[in-house]
């Protein structure tokens, strides 16, 4: 079965559902710095970064892949040095040693500065790179890895950045709603969705990753040894979380995987695949099922963020792992309506985790994230549901997806500035 709209279905997939290597914010501030470098032609002595203040936030303490380190300055010196402008959310996957050392000089002799802009986008990445007389600028605004601008010394210029399908490929959002998703996920033809198993086989192998060697603050391992000491038992949830958790350990602190990510977030991405593995993996389920579960988490995640900002005072993780709660529902045997439920009972439970950076710590609420999928999918199939009467909740569960939108996009507006406010104070 297939129909016309589901075509833009899959196209919105492709475009928010693609490999990252790093955290997405530093590695969008990366590949300014190579797409800066490349309109040079040779390698700066300096370079001069304007960002915002949620990229910043989200730059400061995550580690970047290869270097063994943590913040911009060493994101856009390395991207200068060994990015490859080419490669979108990969930028980095090509640096070499030689490369990463020649990067910390650069970090450690003043060549690199960083400052937060004005600016009404919150994603915003500005390179300025000097080599004498000459120099390039390139922005990449709204998203991780769109050039909107590109100068060389002062002057507009046209080169093979505007005409990078990487660098600037626009997707149009189709018309998405749970129930519309939920069809396309259980009902479309196999063959054609069969893409989405790419984000278990990415996303998987970062997880084993981090269980067997020491990332971040090591969740994912520690759930396995209070497994083995018998402290915990490998259920759906325990499994969930340390599988999602271990990933993310590996990501945030700079293993050299991509992660399958979801818009635009490598966490996301991770809170959307791995609870639905980890719960398929557990009962047993098929390949089929599985691949229907990962598009109805994926596109699901998707529908949900496109009610917020791209950077948000809302942990993303809690969005995707509403995703996550979904594919898990229809792998326990739940239909639209189980979806439905599940889908309001992760709203009232973990909406509200805020942002504050990206970190090793994230990794601690891709575990919530990841616990709280399974539990809300367990109650949806006994029948519970939070009632339009609580909260935020609404009978509709697209209107109660409305007001996520409302919360993130207006009303933690201040929790943001002031989440960026202490980052920015401490010493």
């Amino acid at each position: 079965m297939w129909r016309p709209e589901w075509d833009d279905f899959v196209a919105i997939i492709n475009d928010r559902v693609k490999p990252a290597l790093g955290c997405t914010e530093p590695v969008s501030t990366a590949l300014a710095a190579a797409h800066a470098t490349r309109l040079l032609g040779c390698q700066p002595e300096r370079l001069d970064i304007l960002v915002s203040g949620n990229l910043l936030k989200n730059g400061m303490g995550v580690g970047i892949p290869g270097t063994g380190e943590v913040g911009l300055p060493i994101a856009a010196a390395i991207g200068s040095l060994g990015g490859d402008p080419n490669a979108g959310l990969e930028v980095l996957a090509t640096v070499t040693p030689e490369q990463v050392k020649a990067a910390r000089i650069m970090v450690d002799n003043g060549q690199i500065t960083i400052a937060i802009t004005n600016t009404s986008s919150v994603l915003y990445s500005e390179v300025l790179a000097t080599t004498g007389d000459d120099t390039a600028r390139i922005i990449i605004r709204d998203d991780h890895t769109r050039v909107t601008l590109q100068e060389r010394n002062g002057t507009p210029v046209m080169d093979a950045v505007d005409n990078d399908p990487v660098a600037n490929k626009s997707v149009a959002i189709p018309n998405l709603s749970i129930a519309a998703i939920y069809e396309f996920a259980t009902q479309a033809d196999l063959d054609k969705l069969r893409f989405i198993i790419k984000s278990a086989e990415l996303n998987n192998a970062l997880s084993e990753e981090g269980l067997v060697n020491d990332f971040g603050l090591k969740i994912g391992k520690t759930f396995r040894k209070n497994i083995d000491k018998g402290y915990l038992s490998e259920d759906l949830a325990v499994a969930a979380m340390m599988r999602s958790s271990a990933a993310s350990d590996a990501r945030m602190d700079g293993a050299m995987l991509a992660a399958m990510s979801n818009s635009g977030s490598g966490n996301q991405g991770i809170t959307a695949t791995m609870p639905v593995v980890a719960v398929a993996d557990c009962i047993g389920a098929s390949e089929e099922q599985l691949i229907r579960a990962l598009i109805l988490s994926h596109l699901s995640a998707i529908h949900i963020k496109t009610h917020l900002h791209t950077l948000s005072a809302l942990c993303g993780a809690t969005t995707a792992g509403t995703g996550a709660s979904a594919g898990i529902t229809w792998l326990l045997g739940g239909e639209l309506e189980e979806v439905d439920n599940a889908i309001c009972n992760m709203f009232g439970d973990v909406t509200g985790i805020f942002c504050d950076g990206a970190k090793t710590g994230c990794s601690l609420k891709v575990s919530t994230s990841a616990s709280a999928a399974v539990k809300a999918a367990l109650m949806a199939m006994d029948g519970i549901r939070i009632s339009k009467h609580e909260g935020i909740i609404e009978e509709c569960v697209e209107k109660t997806i409305d007001n996520i939108g409302l919360i993130g996009c207006q009303g933690m507006c201040e929790t943001d500035t002031m989440i960026l406010k202490i980052m920015t104070a401490k010493n």
